[in-house]
C-alpha cells in the first residue's frame, strides 16, 4: 500500500513540473469551497482548454484500504478505515464545462471527488449559440433568449457528467492502464456524494427583496415544524427519523441573514445573493433523503425532486411572498369565464367585500377540524358576521351567486354522491394566498355601513361542502 501511495506521489511531481502547474497549500479555513474557488480565481485568468491551473493540497478525511497484520501474522488482510490524509484538488479548466476540480486521494482505491457547476457549463452553450446573457454567482440577471437558456438547462444528461468525469479520473490515475479499466473494470464509477439545486427570483430594485426577506424572516420561523416539512420534502416525519429537525435563521449579523431548514443530511435554505437574487437552495450529502438512489443515471429524477421541493417551499410560504409577487394569477381571477355551453360568468372581484367574506369562509380553520365537511349554511353565517350583514341585505340566493364564480375558476367543484361541492385543484392554496394587501382591504371593507348591498330574496336550501385537506392523504 506505501508503494502505491508513493507512485502517485512521483507521479504528481513529475506532473507538476512538466505542465508548470503550481501545487499550493490550500487558504486558512480550506474546508470552505467559495474561499477555495476566491483563491484559484486568479490562475483561471487566461487559461486555455483542458488546462490544469493549480493544485491545491489540503488534510481531509478519506476513506482508505489499510493492511492489516504483519508478515509474521497468520491473517493479513485489508480493510476499510477513516484517515485523514492529504488530498490533492485538480482545478482544471474544461472545455464543456468550464471552471471544475478534482480531488483525488492518494491512497489506494484512490478515492475521487468530481465538482462540476451547471452554470459554468450552461454559459458555454449559449456562447456556442450566440445568445447574449449577463452572469452572476450561480445565476442570470439578463439573457436574449430565457425560453432558450431553459431548454439547454434541462437537456442536461446523466452522460454529459459521466463523459466529463471519467475523462479527469481517468487523467489523473495514469498508472492503471486502458486495459485494466476495460477488462478488470478497474475504473472509478459515479455517483452522487453532494448535490445543490437552486431556484433564483430576480428583483429590479434591491428595496424590493428587502422587503421581501424582512418579511419571510418575520413570519416564516416555524417553516421547520414536522408538517411543513413533510410538505416541503415530501417525505413522512416519523418516530424513526433521526436527522435534524429544525429551522435556523444563520449570519444575523450580516445584510443578508439565511434561513435553513434542515432535514436528513441536507436542508434548503433561502437567503439574498447579489443584492438582486431571492434564492431558494436544497442541498443534501444523500439523495436517498428524496427518495432517489444515488447513481449518476438517476439525474432525470432526482433533478424532478428537487425543482418539486423548490415549488413545495414556495407554496408554504405562498401567504408571504405574493405579498409583492403576482405571476398571473389574480389577473386571470378577474377574467369573465365562458362555459362550455357559452354561459358567461363574472371573474371575481376581489376588492369586492362580499367575494372576498366568501372566499375567507371557505377556508377557516374550523372547517378543516370539523373533517373537512361543512354545509352551505355554515359558510354563510361567518360571511354575514364578516360583512356585518343581516340575512335581508346578504341573501342566501346571492350567496350561492358568489359561490359559482368560485366554481367557474376551477377553485370549487361538484362533488358525489349529492349535490355538494369541494375545493378542486389547488383551490385552498389559492384562497389562503391571495395577497395581504387585499385581505387588509377587506378587513377594512368589513366596516363598511349596512345596507350598501342590493337586498335579493330567496329560500334556503343547505348544500354539504367538503374541503381537501392541506397535507396529501398519503404524506399525513
Amino acid at each position: 500500500m506505501t508503494e502505491i501511495a508513493d507512485q502517485f506521489q512521483y507521479w504528481l511531481k513529475n506532473r507538476t513540473e512538466k505542465w508548470g502547474v503550481p501545487l499550493l497549500d490550500a487558504p486558512e479555513g480550506g474546508d470552505d469551497e467559495s474561499r477555495r474557488n476566491k483563491f484559484v480565481e486568479q490562475y483561471f485568468q487566461d487559461a486555455k482548454p483542458n488546462q490544469v491551473v493549480a493544485i491545491l493540497k489540503a488534510r481531509e478525511p478519506a476513506r482508505i484500504l489499510v493492511a492489516i497484520g504483519d508478515k509474521d501474522n497468520d491473517s493479513p488482510h485489508l480493510e476499510y478505515k477513516q484517515r485523514w490524509v492529504n488530498q490533492y484538488n485538480f482545478y482544471v479548466n474544461d472545455p464543456h464545462w468550464g471552471r471544475m476540480f478534482v480531488r483525488m486521494c492518494p491512497y489506494f482505491p484512490f478515492s475521487a471527488r468530481v465538482c462540476l457547476n451547471q452554470h459554468h457549463w450552461l454559459a458555454i452553450r449559449m456562447r456556442e449559440e450566440g445568445i447574449d446573457f449577463q452572469p452572476c454567482t450561480n445565476a442570470f440577471l439578463k439573457c436574449s433568449h430565457p425560453l432558450r437558456l431553459q431548454e439547454l438547462a434541462d437537456s442536461l444528461t446523466a452522460r454529459d457528467l459521466l463523459k466529463c468525469g471519467q475523462k479527469w479520473l481517468a487523467a489523473f490515475t495514469p498508472f492503471i492502464t486502458d486495459q485494466e479499466r476495460k477488462q478488470a473494470g478497474c475504473q472509478h464509477r459515479l455517483f452522487f456524494s453532494q448535490v445543490e439545486y437552486c431556484d433564483n427570483l430576480i428583483f429590479h430594485r434591491r428595496a424590493a427583496v428587502d422587503e421581501v426577506t424582512q418579511r419571510l424572516l418575520d413570519l416564516n420561523r416555524n417553516i421547520g415544524q414536522p408538517n411543513k416539512i413533510t410538505t416541503i420534502f415530501g417525505r413522512k416525519v416519523t418516530q424513526e427519523y433521526k436527522g435534524k429537525l429544525q429551522s435556523v435563521i444563520e449570519d444575523l449579523d450580516l445584510p443578508n441573514p439565511v434561513i435553513r431548514s434542515h432535514y436528513g443530511h441536507g436542508f434548503a435554505k433561502q437567503y439574498v445573493r447579489d443584492d438582486r437574487l431571492l434564492r431558494t437552495e436544497p442541498a443534501t450529502n444523500s439523495v436517498y433523503d428524496y427518495g432517489v438512489k444515488k447513481d449518476v443515471e438517476n439525474l432525470l429524477q432526482l433533478r424532478t425532486r428537487m425543482s418539486e421541493i423548490i415549488d413545495n417551499y414556495h407554496n408554504v410560504q405562498q401567504d408571504v411572498l405574493e405579498t409583492f409577487i403576482d405571476r398571473g394569477q389574480l389577473r386571470k381571477l378577474a377574467e369573465p369565464t365562458i362555459l362550455p355551453g357559452g354561459r358567461r360568468i363574472p371573474g371575481l372581484k376581489l376588492d369586492h367585500p362580499r367575494q372576498l367574506a366568501v372566499m375567507h369562509s371557505l377556508v377557516r380553520f374550523s372547517n378543516i377540524a370539523a373533517g373537512g365537511k361543512f354545509t352551505t349554511a355554515d359558510l354563510y353565517n361567518p360571511a354575514l358576521e364578516a360583512l356585518g350583514l343581516t340575512k335581508s341585505q346578504y341573501s342566501l340566493a346571492s350567496f350561492r351567486y358568489d359561490l359559482s364564480k368560485l366554481r367557474a375558476k376551477g377553485l370549487l367543484e361538484k362533488s358525489p354522491p349529492f349535490p355538494s361541492l369541494s375545493i378542486g385543484g389547488q383551490g385552498l392554496l389559492d384562497l389562503r394566498g391571495l395577497p395581504q394587501a387585499v385581505r387588509e382591504n377587506l378587513r377594512a371593507t368589513h366596516r363598511r355601513a349596512p345596507g350598501t348591498i342590493p337586498r335579493r330574496s330567496s329560500t334556503a336550501r343547505g348544500k354539504t361542502l367538503r374541503t381537501r385537506p392541506p397535507i396529501p392523504a398519503h404524506l399525513r
